[in-house]
């Protein structure tokens, strides 16, 4: 079949162009497989990271038709019939079908579809990523695990460091002080390891602002593109958990914004958005700071008669607080 690959091209500090190529694929060649017969046989300037073929080294994850994936990993057939499914994919004249290809985002190109993963390296430095033992007593051989501890690492010892999910992050694209899925994902790898030493000082440093685990904004993106079903999101929602379990609704606002948020479901079925705002934000009147900041807003709200002078429960409150209560029993059952 024809299909006709439109890349992305790019050198270092100029703007994108678009080069189209038009390629004898089978359904079942890889978009790899594709583009190093671009390089071999068109355009031998065409620079794309390659290594292992076999999904397992991450390098040639780039964006395919919009998406981060790996190049060795998607194929042509499934998708061309991926993109058509979902009305993206525009035909040329002569009904050709077309695969886009562009460098992962959130990185500065260097050239083409290479790009500068400096951040995403030194993120994941931040979260420090390796197992501490400096507390322990060091053994003559090695620290034994059971098979159940061990187990729980598996999911994220997956990770193969491609940078989709950090490619696909919304929350670093609007804070670069966030860490990044990649990092908060191996960052739950060293709070569940039992032979680490350093949870507690882990857990600090992971609950600071937004460069920690509440700088996420949990748009799933990074579930989405993960090659290797590590689901980042999953394991930053396990560490704010832990984080929760550890800390006061003193100790900072976004440990405040969901331990209130559910005492006030528990307690109406639904949010009063009054008291959230005093409790959150103004640390229950303790925050001075943080009640000026709202008294504008709330203001504004009172004079376009927005603000609401009594809260109703909703229906079934019961049933909501029961539900909770369920869900927070068997979480405590799992983490004992």
């Amino acid at each position: 079949m024809e299909v006709l690959f439109k890349v992305i091209r790019q050198q270092k500090n100029s703007s994108p162009v678009v080069q189209t190529y038009l390629l004898q694929a089978e359904p079942g060649n890889t978009i790899l497989d594709c583009l190093n017969q671009i390089k071999w046989e068109q355009d031998g300037t065409l620079a794309f990271r390659k290594n292992c073929r076999n999904t397992i080294c991450g390098s040639c994850a780039m964006r395919i038709n919009g998406r981060s994936a790996l190049a060795c990993k998607e194929n042509v057939g499934s998708e061309i019939a991926r993109v058509q499914q979902l009305a993206e994919l525009k035909n040329s004249a002569n009904n050709i079908p077309e695969i886009i290809i562009a460098p992962l985002g959130n990185m500065p190109v260097i050239k083409d579809l290479v790009v500068d993963m400096s951040n995403f390296w030194s993120n994941l430095e931040a979260i420090t990523p390796y197992v501490s033992t400096a507390a322990r007593q060091v053994p003559e051989r090695e620290f034994l695990q059971t098979s159940e501890e061990r187990s729980r690492l598996d999911q994220t010892g997956n990770c193969i460091m491609c940078g989709a999910c950090f490619s696909e992050c919304n929350a670093f694209e609007v804070n670069p002080d966030f860490v990044g899925p990649h990092a908060l994902a191996k960052a739950y790898r060293m709070v569940e390891d039992s032979r680490d030493s350093e949870t507690e000082n882990r857990l600090e440093k992971y609950n600071e602002g937004t460069k920690g685990v509440w700088g996420c904004t949990r748009c799933l993106y990074c579930n989405s593109v993960c090659p290797m079903d590590v689901a980042p999101l999953d394991q930053i929602t396990k560490i704010k958990q832990v984080i929760l379990d550890h800390k006061q609704k003193s100790d900072s606002r976004s440990i405040r914004h969901r331990k209130v948020l559910i005492e006030l479901v528990k307690e109406g079925g639904w949010i009063d958005e009054r008291q959230f705002g005093l409790q959150v934000v103004g640390n229950y009147f303790r925050d001075l700071r943080g009640l000026l900041g709202i008294v504008p807003l709330g203001l504004r709200m009172l004079a376009r008669r927005k603000f609401p002078l009594s809260f109703e429960p909703s229906e079934g409150t019961g049933q909501v607080r029961s539900l909770i209560e369920a869900v927070q029993k068997e979480e405590v059952g799992i983490r004992d």
